[in-house]
C-alpha cells in the first residue's frame, strides 16, 4: 500500500524534484558500484565471489550493499541453491536487463573520451 501512496503523490516523476523516488533510482543508476556490477551481469549469472573478483576494488561491504539494493530496486535477483556449500547466484532481470544498452554507451563514451578528459585535465591542472 506504501508503494501505491509514493506513486500517488508523484504522478509525474520528476528526478530533478529532490523529494520525488525517481531521484533516488537516478542516483542508484549513477552509482559507480551499481554500473560495474550490472556490466559483469549482463554477460550472465554471477555468484558473489566472481562479482567481487571482477569488480576489482569493491569492498565486501559495498558489494553486499549494493547487491542489496539493486534487488530491492528490482534490477537484480537473488537465487539460494540448497546445496552444501551454499551457493548464492545473481542475475539481471528484465529491468535491469534493460539498464544495459544506457550503461554500455556510457561505457563507450568514456573510452572514447577519456583521452581527451586526460589532456583538459592536465592543460586544468597545469
Amino acid at each position: 500500500m506504501q508503494r501505491e501512496d509514493a506513486v500517488t503523490e508523484h504522478p509525474a516523476f520528476d528526478p530533478y524534484d529532490p523529494g520525488c523516488p525517481s531521484r533516488q533510482l537516478v542516483d542508484r543508476i549513477g552509482d559507480r558500484w551499481t554500473v560495474l556490477v550490472i556490466g559483469v551481469l549482463a554477460e550472465g549469472p554471477a555468484r558473489y565471489g566472481e562479482l567481487a573478483t571482477r569488480v576489482a576494488g569493491i569492498s565486501p561491504k559495498m558489494l553486499a550493499q549494493t547487491l542489496k539494493a539493486l534487488e530491492r530496486d528490482g534490477l537484480v535477483t537473488r537465487e539460494a541453491f540448497n546445496t552444501v556449500p551454499p551457493r548464492v547466484e545473481y542475475a539481471l532481470t528484465p529491468s535491469g536487463a534493460s539498464l544495459q544498452p544506457v550503461l554500455l554507451a556510457v561505457s563507450s563514451w568514456a573510452r572514447e573520451h577519456a583521452g581527451s578528459v586526460l589532456q583538459a585535465q592536465a592543460a586544468y591542472d597545469g
